[in-house]
């Protein structure tokens, strides 16, 4: 039997809400539900507070939707804003939010390109591990929700916990407190949301993971210019975004678009940095540029940033971040290392980390 829209909501409707006596559906607490095929995903916007009391009704509404011939359900719990009601009919308008510090975070700064493909994910796990090997306090938010590849980066598996139902407990490796999206799915899962889901789970992931004391948290951003970039700065203090682009044209046409973007949003870019620069034969030692060579040089004189370094395209660098110990930590004195602590250097230097 195909499962509708329509058929969802009239079991939702059969599952009474804790606090109101009513259904969760007539209470509001049922929000983003998208029905595909055999697929099944919505959010249950609750008041954290009440946490511990909804878990079972999302089992439940879970297993009577699965009742229907769903072969997967996703029932989120994300909290609403303390600031305004739960329902949709407000009876005054909420005051509007600046952004906020996470707790225990002294800096905040997002990895950025606005093209994928340029290696974004493996620079940011490698400064990670490299300001952690700098004795900062160090922090990684894997913000790529589509395509999250820090728990195979970083070595990490297992599901985090949460032991009040509020808050979640970060998973840790090389020095490296670290959260990802990618630890709550399956690794061939895919995620299939859409924008209030999205920005639902970016702030579950900054404000409810007990992140404890950091001198820095690094925020891996999706490429391109999307709700999670916009949704991260006006929503958080953000110090510093670090744009990363290949030499090539068509990468450094989607960098501007990102730096472009970080203006608009008033968050300071620190810089660049030229990722896949240069190879050097293994047999011969030529040295190759495969994607060009000195257009990110001349994107930062033209834009007025620093260019923080250029990293080589090595295979020591893919080999190691497919095998979940970054180079900087597998194999920290050799020469494609020395981009990484350099950058990390630099940060620390300038108080950003």
């Amino acid at each position: 039997m195909a499962v509708t829209r329509e058929s969802v909501l009239e079991a939702l409707k059969q599952i009474t809400d804790p606090i109101s006596g009513s259904d969760i559906v007539s209470a509001g607490v049922t929000r983003g539900l998208n029905v595909e095929g055999q697929t099944v995903r919505f959010v249950m916007e609750i008041d954290p507070a009440k946490a511990n009391a909804y878990e079972p009704v999302r089992d439940t509404a879970e297993a009577a939707i699965k009742a229907l011939g769903a072969t997967e359900v996703s029932a989120i719990l994300t909290a609403h804003s303390a600031k305004a009601p739960p329902d949709l009919k407000p009876q005054k308008k909420a005051e509007p939010q600046g952004p906020e510090r996470v707790p225990g975070v002294n800096h905040i700064i997002a990895i950025a390109s606005g093209k994928g493909g340029v290696g974004k994910s493996t620079v940011s796990a490698n400064l990670a591990c490299a300001l952690a090997a700098e004795g900062r306090r160090v922090g990684l938010l894997d913000a790529d929700v589509y395509g999250p590849s820090q728990p195979r980066m970083m070595g990490v598996s297992g599901r985090p916990a949460s032991p009040d139902g509020k808050t979640i407990l970060p998973m840790r490796n090389h020095g490296v407190t670290m959260m990802s999206i990618g630890l709550m799915t399956n690794e061939d899962q895919a995620v299939v949301w859409r924008g209030p889901m999205l920005m639902g789970a970016l702030q579950q992931m900054l404000m409810q993971v007990q992140w404890g004391a950091l001198d820095v948290l690094l925020v891996d951003l999706p490429p391109g210019t999307g709700d999670v970039q916009m949704t991260l700065a006006q929503k958080t203090v953000v110090d510093g975004a670090l744009i990363v682009s290949t030499p090539q044209d068509v990468a450094l046409l989607d960098a501007r678009k990102g730096i472009d973007m970080f203006n608009q949003l008033n968050v300071p870019v620190l810089g660049m940095i030229e990722n896949m620069s240069t190879h050097i034969c293994s047999s011969c030692g030529h040295e190759e540029h495969v994607f060009g060579h000195g257009g990110v040089k001349a994107e930062c004189d033209k834009l007025g940033v620093p260019l923080l370094a250029e990293v080589p395209l090595h295979i020591d660098i893919r080999v190691a971040a497919d095998g979940g110990a970054p180079i900087v930590v597998s194999k920290p004195e050799a020469p494609q290392s020395q981009a990484f602590r350099d950058i990390a250097k630099q940060m620390v230097a300038q108080g950003v980390a």
